[in-house]
């Protein structure tokens, strides 16, 4: 490990919380901010996030607070684990407080910018200037397993070579490997679009279409996420690596995944977009990445059969049935 570090994580949902209790098992002494004061109580009372990780008790050096000022107090390195419509302000709090201090920041935030339809690196250097040490972080992860101490293998991607491997210094561990690059674009698209293609696999399966159909809508759905990130700038490479290929066989095929969940619960057909988010009861991020893709195809004109499909269910516009007939009678073409 590299020698012990001050950091902040804010956002303490399931992703955030497990962040924050691997960096501090690692040995970092890490503040976890929350937005809301009566979590902040809970956590430091119970010690444990029962709502997202219960059973996992945090460490002694992971301090859990809901002053933003205090979480960011002498740290040298902030990790931003906030929904992707929370983004932008948080980054803007951050820099207001920081004044001109200097910061190593990351995030594991995955999506776009929902009015905007900017990728979050693009929010970042907008923000905090084009000379910011910034980072994205994401990979084929589930937050409890991260919590649980199970081996795991992320990406860390840069503009800057040695932030990306700063960061994955302060990670690694015997359990825990973080590969760097710096293709920012691709690992961006990969974390937000495996989320679309995981609702189309909770449909599919929610349909009863059998192993067959999910694996031609990974496939395929993994053209589609080649095609935006190429179209975006950037690399094919990524897209065969852990941010792209990785995190979509893992989002898609494994019930842990809520956008699959969400995907899942539509195919039911007895509830609402909304109806089925509230059950599940967390931010189902693909369901606001499909309306951002959206536009984006359409301004780029994109054909992306699948995240197309999605987006109209999600409106509740057609029915499931409807989705699936749509796929599986389009033209026949070269693959």
């Amino acid at each position: 490990m590299s020698c012990p570090h001050k950091i902040a994580v804010l956002g303490a949902g399931a992703w955030g919380t497990a962040l924050a209790l691997h960096l501090a098992k690692v040995g970092h002494s890490v503040n976890l901010w929350t937005h809301r004061q009566q979590q902040a109580e809970q956590l430091k009372t119970e010690r444990e996030n029962s709502r997202y990780l219960p059973g996992v008790v945090l460490p002694d050096n992971l301090y859990p607070m809901a002053s933003l000022k205090d979480a960011l107090e002498q740290v040298e390195s902030i990790l931003v684990v906030v929904p992707s419509n929370a983004f932008r302000e948080t980054l803007i709090a951050i820099k207001s407080l920081l004044k001109e201090k200097s910061c190593h920041i990351a995030w594991a935030t995955k999506g776009f910018e929902p009015v905007t339809q900017k990728l979050l690196h693009e929010v970042a250097f907008e923000v905090l200037g084009k000379e910011a040490n910034v980072t994205v972080l994401s990979g084929p992860t589930f937050a409890n397993e991260v919590a649980k101490g199970l081996p795991t293998a992320m990406v860390s991607s840069s503009n800057q070579k040695n932030e990306a491997q700063y960061w994955a210094d302060l990670f690694h561990c015997d359990s825990f490997r973080m590969y760097t690059q710096s293709d920012m674009i691709g690992v961006e698209v990969g974390g937000a679009y495996k989320n679309i293609m995981a609702i189309a696999t909770g449909i599919s399966d929610g349909l009863g279409m059998g192993a067959n159909a999910r694996a031609a809508l990974v496939s395929r759905g993994m053209v589609e996420m080649m095609r935006l990130s190429q179209a975006l700038g950037g690399q094919t490479e990524t897209i065969m690596g852990l941010a792209g290929l990785g995190d979509l066989v893992l989002t898609c095929t494994d019930d842990l995944s809520r956008n699959r969940r969400f995907g899942f619960g539509l195919a039911r057909n007895d509830m609402n977009s909304e109806q089925v988010m509230n059950e599940i009861g967390q931010v189902v991020e693909g369901a606001k990445a499909v309306n951002t893709v959206k536009q984006l195809a359409d301004k780029l004109g994109l054909d992306l059969p699948i995240m197309e499909q999605v987006y109209l269910l999600v409106s509740e516009q057609i029915t499931p049935k409807q989705a699936v007939k749509a796929l599986m009678t389009r033209s026949g073409k070269s693959e």
